[in-house]
């Protein structure tokens, strides 16, 4: 096993205080080397369709993936082409990352997206759906029902539904009506009987009850029909007198990112509260209409909601796919992935099973990195601090919250410490997207308890996973670190793939301690020993680090960098891998979603491969390793390679010391790259393709081998 670099090898505090990215080689770069952030998105999301298409997969799987894709999308909009939308009309946009001009790229943006929402559509239609009816789950229509169907579902509809219905007419005296962002809607054309006036309406599908209703039948197949086609066949109940001449779906999708002037706000919170309000009239950018819909209605909403044509889009089938969400209920494992059950760290795991595991102890010992969900949170970092609002000898307990879930134990442990009387700091982004007003409960919630919560720097998220305990031991005070690349959340710890770091080393407590000093006050000093810190300095010591392997191959030394990430766009960072690669370095990046690098520059990314693996688990950890001749220096932490990440976040990455978890994070990269492995491979002009199996020698599934060596290293320690 080759052995790491030693304790101190990472970056110097005088050696990084004096590189300067603008001193690397001026190499000679192409004018048109990145893919274009927005379209590279696109591409992410189609690969999660992909998987939808795949008949490999169990059926309500892919059901999921089609939910994911919808939700997916709709963030995208919200958010990305919103953003883009306004700098646009504000005069504000600057050309893409690729030249793009801003009018330009929205088109592109909008002809890609149309083009993904009708496959999606096609998916269902043509795909999914009959691949649920044939496994015995139907979802029919009000015509295939019989009459005893009908007659059961109408009184299920007066009992459930007619009540919080509530039909808004359109007429001189009534305005048109507010649509709420992403609320799925049934635009209705009405005549009055005697008059002979025609009207329209607008009626709101209610987001609280199940988007699919199960249709009452003896028979062994599961049969369920949409609540948007039970509404639609009563709607003469909801317009006595009328005649309802015509109805169609329609969807709409607002602007819902936002910006607060932190600086002009004397309290983050309650401009945060006055920004959730605004949100909800943010301004329209997409409407999703069915094919069938006629022009005197889709003028009207044109008109009305002041929306482009090009914002328009006709959709094939039902809108609003993210309500396959709603048939996870179904209680058919069969088809559903075979359960994997997360093991206990084999650190973690008592001598005793009738004995309670001492984490403090297990983690004084040596090192311990848990790999999630393979090994279980709840048993590794719930535990941990568990443990520490227990322990009389805990004084103090430092946390940060990006996201958490509603029911917490995260939170609940830190308030179960402060009520016993320790010194309890937590460091909470309210301004975790979308997350915001659930961010705001737990902050009051805790500052109630007694905690010390504060919201970080001005300008700046805190999107760092670090928590930190200080324990007295023999009269001397000893520091146990957690530093994670995911979020504090034990629901999306099931479903997430993390890393997560527990040490007693003196220094990472250290830097543990004066990054939460800071944090809490007003800076952030760059000085650390093992750890890498955004916005002032872990960009730069990633690129000494690279750099550091294309002068070593040069030399001909060892040399290779293999990051994984999330996301990987920034400029300077892609130029210093390309920069590296043609120094003769092997680049291997793993990326889930955004990736402008490219690797068909002929002279420029020779040896660059990049990898996408998408599939039961969202791969999220972040990984930095370098070769280093052969003593390895290896990373993880929450940063992905992104401007908002290197400049606008506080981010932290922590390097490993222990020889067996550099090589375990290096096996697994082996693993991700081998062309045995089901991956998307990134070719030219940006293509992302999945290589086809082969029925006699499928590829390996990742996730699956990972759980079956995880649960592996836990037999061989029960046979010792």
């Amino acid at each position: 096993m080759r052995e790491p670099a030693p304790a101190d090898a990472g970056l110097g505090d005088a050696e990084d205080d004096d590189f300067d990215a603008h001193e690397l080689p001026d190499a000679e770069l192409p004018a048109h080397r990145y893919h274009d952030r927005e379209l590279s998105w696109l591409a992410f999301n189609r690969r999660v369709l992909e998987l939808a298409e795949d008949a490999s997969l169990p059926e309500l799987e892919r059901a999921n993936f089609l939910a994911i894709f919808a939700s997916n999308l709709d963030e995208f909009f919200m958010v990305r082409v919103a953003g883009l939308k306004r700098r646009i009309l504000t005069g504000l946009a600057m050309p893409t990352n690729v030249g793009r001009a801003p009018s330009d790229a929205l088109a592109d943006i909008s002809a890609e997206a149309h083009a993904l929402q009708l496959r999606h559509a096609d998916a269902w239609t043509h795909r999914v759906r009959p691949a649920l009816a044939d496994a015995g789950i139907e979802i029919t229509e009000w015509a295939d029902l019989t009459d005893a169907e009908r007659d059961s579902l109408g009184e299920y509809f007066q009992a459930q539904v007619f009540p919080v219905l509530m039909p808004l007419a359109v007429d001189p005296a009534h305005p048109f009506p507010y649509i709420s962002g992403l609320s799925l809607n049934l635009a209705i054309r009405i005549r009055n009987a005697r008059t002979g006036r025609q009207d329209f309406a607008r009626l709101k599908v209610p987001p609280m009850l199940p988007r699919f209703i199960e249709v009452p039948s003896a028979g062994e197949i599961l049969r369920f029909i949409r609540l948007e086609e039970l509404i639609a066949n009563h709607l003469d109940d909801l317009f006595p007198g009328m005649e309802v001449l015509d109805h169609h779906a329609f969807r709409l999708t607002r602007n819902e990112d936002f910006d607060v002037e932190e600086d002009e706000s004397e309290n983050l919170i309650q401009a945060l509260e006055a920004e959730l309000l605004r949100r909800r009239f943010g301004p329209p950018i997409r409407l999703e209409i069915t094919d069938d819909m006629d022009d005197v209605t889709l003028e009207l909403l044109i008109k009305e909601l002041d929306i482009t044509d090009q914002e328009v889009y006709r959709l094939p089938g039902p809108l609003d796919l993210r309500g396959l969400f709603d048939l996870a209920r179904i209680d058919r494992p069969d088809l559903r992935y075979p359960p994997h059950l997360p093991t206990t760290a084999v650190a973690f795991q008592p001598g005793d099973s009738n004995e309670r595991p001492d984490i403090f102890k297990a983690i004084g010992r040596a090192d311990v990195l848990v790999h999630h969900p393979y090994e279980s949170f709840a048993t590794s970092v719930q535990a941990f601090l568990d443990q520490a609002a227990r322990d009389p000898h805990v004084l103090a307990i430092k946390q940060t919250l990006y996201r958490t879930s509603g029911d917490s134990p995260v939170v609940q442990a830190l308030i179960d410490a402060a009520e016993a009387g320790k010194s309890v700091l937590a460091l909470v982004e309210v301004k975790a997207r979308f997350d915001e007003a659930n961010n705001i409960v737990w902050a009051r919630k805790l500052e109630k308890a007694g905690v010390h919560v504060v919201y970080g720097l001005v300008g700046l998220k805190t999107h760092c996973k670090l928590a930190l305990v200080i324990r007295e031991e023999d009269g001397e005070l000893r520091h146990y670190s957690h530093v994670g690349t995911g979020n504090y959340n034990p629901k999306t710890s099931r479903m997430y793939e993390d890393f997560g770091l527990f040490t007693a080393d003196p220094q990472v407590g250290k830097d543990l301690t004066r990054l939460f000093n800071e944090l809490s006050g007003y800076a952030i000093e760059k000085k650390f020993k093992r750890l890498l810190v955004a916005p002032l300095h872990l960009r730069k010591g990633l690129l000494r680090h690279i750099d550091r392997e294309r002068r070593n191959a040069e030399a001909g030394k060892r040399a290779r960098v293999r990051i994984k990430v999330n996301s990987m766009v920034d400029e300077q960072v892609i130029d210093a891998l390309y920069r590296a690669s043609m120094a003769g370095v092997e680049v291997e990046v793993w990326v889930r979603g955004i990736c402008s690098l490219r690797v068909d520059l002929p002279g420029v990314s020779d040896n660059i491969t990049v990898r996408s693996i998408l599939g039961r688990y969202l791969e999220h950890s972040r990984i930095f390793a370098f070769e280093n001749d052969g003593a390895p220096i290896v990373y993880i932490g929450s940063a992905d390679m992104m401007h908002r990440n290197l400049d606008r976040r506080v981010e932290a990455l922590v390097r490993l010391a222990d020889p067996e978890h550099i090589q375990e994070l290096h096996d697994l990269f082996d693993l991700a790259m081998d062309e045995g492995t089901s991956s998307w491979h990134l070719g030219e002009g940006g293509a992302w393709t999945r290589p086809v199996d082969d029925p006699e020698h499928p590829r390996l599934d990742l996730q699956d081998s990972r759980m079956l060596a995880v649960q592996s290293r836990r037999r061989k320690r029960t046979v010792r």
